[in-house]
Order: C-alpha cells, then sequence, then structure tokens
C-alpha cells in the first residue's frame, strides 16, 4: 500500500507521493491527487516520475496538459519528481515543455527531492 507523506519545506506544505501507488494518467487520476492535497492542505503535490503513465511524456496524447490544467484550476502545484533525462532526450517537444514548465511556479520538474527543496528555498 502506498504511504504518502506531508512534510513542510521552506514554508510550504507538500504532499510527497510514494512511488507505488496508481499511476498519474489523466484527469481523474489528477483530481485524486489535488482531493488528497486539499485533504491535508497541502500547496503542492510531489509525484515520483516513475508514477507518471508513459502516456503523460508522450504530449501528443493530451494527458499532461489535462493533469497540469487540473492542477492549475485547483491552485496546487505539480512537480514531477526524478529523472526524466532519456524521456527528454527523445522528445523536442517535452523538452520545450519542461523548460517552460521549470520557468514558472505551477509545474516543475526536478531531479530529487533536494532539488524540491532547494527551489523552495529561493521562494
Amino acid at each position: 500500500m502506498a504511504t504518502d507523506e506531508l512534510v513542510t519545506w521552506h514554508g510550504v506544505p507538500v504532499l510527497v507521493c510514494d512511488r507505488d501507488g496508481r499511476k498519474l494518467s489523466g484527469g481523474d487520476t489528477a483530481l485524486d491527487l489535488i482531493g488528497d492535497a486539499m485533504g491535508c492542505h497541502a500547496e503542492m503535490v510531489a509525484v515520483p516520475a516513475e508514477r507518471v503513465a508513459d502516456e503523460f511524456f508522450a504530449l501528443r496524447s493530451g494527458i499532461a496538459g489535462d493533469v497540469v490544467q487540473k492542477f492549475v484550476n485547483y491552485r496546487i502545484r505539480l512537480v514531477i519528481v526524478g529523472d526524466i533525462a532519456s524521456r527528454v532526450a527523445d522528445s523536442d517537444a517535452l523538452r520545450d515543455f519542461v523548460r517552460e514548465a521549470n520557468r514558472g511556479t505551477q509545474t516543475w520538474f526536478v531531479a530529487d527531492r533536494a532539488e524540491l527543496e532547494e527551489r523552495l528555498a529561493r521562494g
């Protein structure tokens, strides 16, 4: 059974999702995570890259857009945590999406928890 954890880093309550659990594969699973986050008053959800469906990274599927839009609508920030270098190397569109997302504050792609904590420390 997956055990998610609520942590506070630099004043930001973050729901850190366990590696095991339902894959983030579309709007319905996004809403489940958003509900979990709202239930524990998290402002951010950190999802391990292993728990993100392959189709999310194929931007033509529309899943990434659907998921991100759900998080935007509910004002919960989304962070994908883990190594996605091979996926980015295979797709110019994904590389551009990740780069643009990381410039903002709503959706981030980070290598590990330490990088997430560092980004939060910078404000």
